[in-house]
């Protein structure tokens, strides 16, 4: 009845009044996030591509294990890593027989042997050296279009050496030292030459500096003959201060130059430990390079028709005359 205040209503509970509404506070953040990128199909193991990739790699298996059989495996190119390849039969025969070391032999699939590329494969098997049959497609790619003849053949990466190896190299020889350093001379054949040089007349290693220098690539070592297996090659970050540090060891530099105040056969430093210096056919040697020297030596020329040497020549003829003092 009316004034009944103990009658129940729909009265409102203390604490239940309606004010602003809470926001989320970052609660459904969580939701939102992704579950990152979408899995490819061949690998998501319910997919149809994953099947057919599971079996492709079945029948790659099967071929390489048939190839295997046959001393041949068929592949594809990996990452090299710095190592170099060498294309066409001529050349990787010739590299076969000068022992350049060698990772892997690529063969053309259905090529048509003759009598190198059966050499080919009697010296990469008997080197134990891997043997892949790839497409022509693939070696086109991985000789950068070059003339390949359906053969290539890769090169590891050559590990160089510390100036200081050179100097222990000498040491255990017991010969004074002696040390051929390059200075400008980019072409890798005059390297290879200069290596053969230098073997041929006991020196002890070659010192380049790593930059505008030739360094060893497939081509020095094939013109090496060898050579370029037992030489060291050293690399410097600064030619002129590791020539100032081989000065410090007791060593004489000797730079060859068409203006030098003495002949390479009248040297009198040949039987002291030495190192010669030899600079590019058409700047010679740089500024502070020649400062570095102690002595400047020339090779004469008779004939006025020709100016200078090749680097490789004047380096051969140069130890060739240190050799015949130190005899």
């Amino acid at each position: 009845m009316a004034g009944n205040t103990n009658r129940p209503g729909a009265t409102r509970k203390a604490g239940s009044k309606k004010g602003a509404q809470v926001g989320t506070g970052g609660h459904g953040r969580r939701a939102l996030q992704g579950k990152g990128p979408t899995p490819k199909a061949e690998d998501r193991e319910y997919h149809p591509a994953f099947k057919k990739k599971q079996a492709a790699e079945k029948r790659a298996a099967g071929q390489r294990q048939q190839g295997a059989a046959r001393g041949v495996v068929r592949g594809t190119r990996k990452a090299t890593d710095g190592a170099e390849v060498i294309a066409g039969r001529n050349s990787v025969l010739e590299a076969l027989r000068t022992d350049v070391p060698m990772t892997t032999v690529y063969i053309a699939t259905r090529i048509d042997h003759d009598d190198r590329t059966r050499e080919i494969l009697q010296l990469a098997s008997t080197r134990g050296l891997a043997l892949l049959e790839v497409t022509k497609p693939e070696l086109d790619r991985m000789t950068d279009g070059q003339v390949h003849q359906g053969v290539a053949a890769q090169v590891p990466p050559y590990e160089y050496r510390d100036t200081d190896d050179l100097l222990d190299a000498a040491a255990a020889s017991g010969r004074p030292p002696l040390i051929v350093a390059l200075d400008g001379v980019t072409d890798p054949r005059n390297l290879g030459a200069i290596l053969r040089s230098a073997g041929a007349f006991g020196a002890h290693g070659v010192l380049v500096p790593e930059r505008r220098s030739a360094g060893v690539t497939a081509s020095a070592w094939k013109v090496s003959a060898g050579a370029a297996a037992h030489v060291p090659v050293a690399r410097a970050t600064n030619l002129a201060r590791e020539l100032g540090e081989l000065k410090k060891a007791g060593c004489f530099v000797v730079g060859l130059d068409g203006d030098g105040d003495t002949m390479v056969g009248e040297l009198h430093l040949a039987t002291d430990p030495l190192v010669v210096v030899v600079g590019s056919e058409g700047k010679g040697m740089g500024r502070l390079i020649r400062e570095a020297c102690d002595v400047i030596a020339s090779i004469p020329i008779d004939s006025a028709a020709v100016e200078s040497l090749n680097a490789g020549v004047a380096t051969s003829i140069a130890l060739y005359e240190i050799a015949k003092a130190r005899r």
